[in-house]
């Protein structure tokens, strides 16, 4: 089989990574990449949809598989599907459990799929005129797409206003914030799920943790992930199987009335609280970073799965996952998630498939035959083990020979989950 891969961050060379090892495969291209793609696959220079959908034209091949959002918004999967080219992701209908925060919000309060208590608004007056005597911690949302950047969580009236006018004044995100979504806070322990979805049936993903702040101790801006852990300790199948029936399979369900029938990777961030899990937010594609934890403890065939969603025999796929624990660390450019130099040197990468680490780049391309930095996001360090905090170890011991300047990156990834472990 021949694949074309859409994305250029470390998820993408994660699912690269892990396709490369299906006997299935004999060709992987990647629609950019980057340089850790282009050392296993070979990447091509389309960037936009419509690029993409000529080169496939002139190129044929067997499969292709949409990593990034923004690309399932623009309707890519619609454009590929009218082409009968298999493609593995959902339409830009079925996408807009993602791209548009209300609709997913308005959705699961008509389907009654628990989630936080929310009102939108379009204008900035009335949206101040709202928060000012509401309980704090309050969330205030961008309701397009925002990198996973346009989530605040505001402590006090003057967060809220000064976030207000970010999104809706100043325009930080452009067209995305013309709405915004002001919710209640939601108490609990949060963790990423993901789900293979065919339209009707879908089968779960072991439960993983991202981190979205910048700072330790999850302080600072959101950025669009700066490290995971799968599985998490202490998530129970019954509670995984819960959020399938209470949250997953009525998801489906509800989009399939509605002429939306969702086919690709569902992943709603939860907030386990006292009341039962609730939907932070709805994901329609594999995370980033989740996916390069994922990728490092599925034991299944990736195509396999994947073509069994497209033709819609999902149910009848076994798919198996290590007993191992997987963790990643994203290494980024400092000043990242605001403004960041890019074109430094990467040293140690030698430490790629040494004692279980994997090295999936994210932010990274060639100068003069040199690997540099490129992004905000630069690297993805990762390594299994058969407990967490033994791979946790792995992975910050590789992070010590790697080196590039302004490098930053959390040193407490993991740290309250192992806590929880040993306590």
């Amino acid at each position: 089989m021949k694949i074309l891969v859409v994305g250029s961050g470390g998820r993408e060379h994660a699912l690269v990574w892990k396709l490369k090892q299906s006997k299935k495969v004999t060709d992987i291209f990647v629609a950019p990449g980057n340089a850790g793609t282009a050392e296993v696959a070979k990447n091509i220079k389309v960037s936009n949809i419509n690029d993409v959908v000529k080169w496939v034209k002139k190129n044929p091949v067997d499969l292709v598989i949409i990593g990034p959002d923004d690309y399932l918004a623009g309707g890519i999967v619609n454009k590929l599907q009218k082409l009968n080219i298999p493609v593995f992701g959902p339409t830009k209908e079925a996408s807009q459990i993602e791209w548009s925060k209300s609709f997913a919000k308005s959705f699961m309060q008509q389907e009654g799929i628990p989630t936080a208590q929310f009102k939108t608004f379009t204008n900035i007056k009335e949206a101040k005129l709202y928060v000012k005597d509401k309980k704090y911690p309050l969330v205030i949302k961008v309701d397009g797409l925002a990198l996973g950047k346009g989530v605040f969580i505001s402590k006090s009236v003057e967060e809220a206003n000064d976030a207000l006018e970010k999104i809706m004044t100043n325009q930080v995100f452009g067209s995305a914030g013309n709405e915004v979504l002001i919710e209640e806070f939601l108490e609990g322990r949060e963790i990423s799920v993901h789900a293979f979805c065919d339209g009707n049936s879908a089968t779960m993903f072991p439960s993983s943790q991202d981190h979205k702040k910048i700072f330790e101790g999850d302080e600072g801006p959101n950025t669009g992930g700066m490290g995971t852990i799968a599985p998490v300790p202490g998530i129970t199948d019954i509670q995984i199987k819960e959020i399938k029936e209470k949250i997953i399979l009525p998801t489906l369900l509800g989009l399939k009335e509605r002429g939306k029938p969702f086919q690709g990777v569902l992943f709603p961030g939860i907030m386990l609280t006292k009341s039962g899990p609730k939907v932070i937010e709805f994901n329609a594609r594999f995370g980033d970073p989740e996916t390069q934890s994922y990728m490092r403890i599925l034991k299944t065939d990736l195509v396999e799965i994947i073509l069994s969603c497209i033709s819609g025999k999902l149910e009848t796929q076994q798919i198996k996952w290590s007993d191992e624990y997987a963790s990643c660390v994203i290494l980024a450019s400092g000043g990242y998630p605001l403004s960041y130099k890019k074109g430094f040197e990467i040293q140690g990468l030698e430490e790629n498939g040494k004692d279980k680490i994997e090295i999936f780049h994210s932010g990274t391309s060639f100068k003069k035959g040199k690997v540099v930095t490129n992004g905000g996001r630069v690297l993805g360090i990762t390594s299994t083990d058969t407990s967490l905090e033994k791979s946790l170890l792995k992975t910050y011991k590789a992070i010590e020979i790697i080196h590039f300047d302004e490098i930053y990156f959390r040193k407490d990834i993991g740290s309250k989950a192992v806590k929880l472990l040993n306590n």
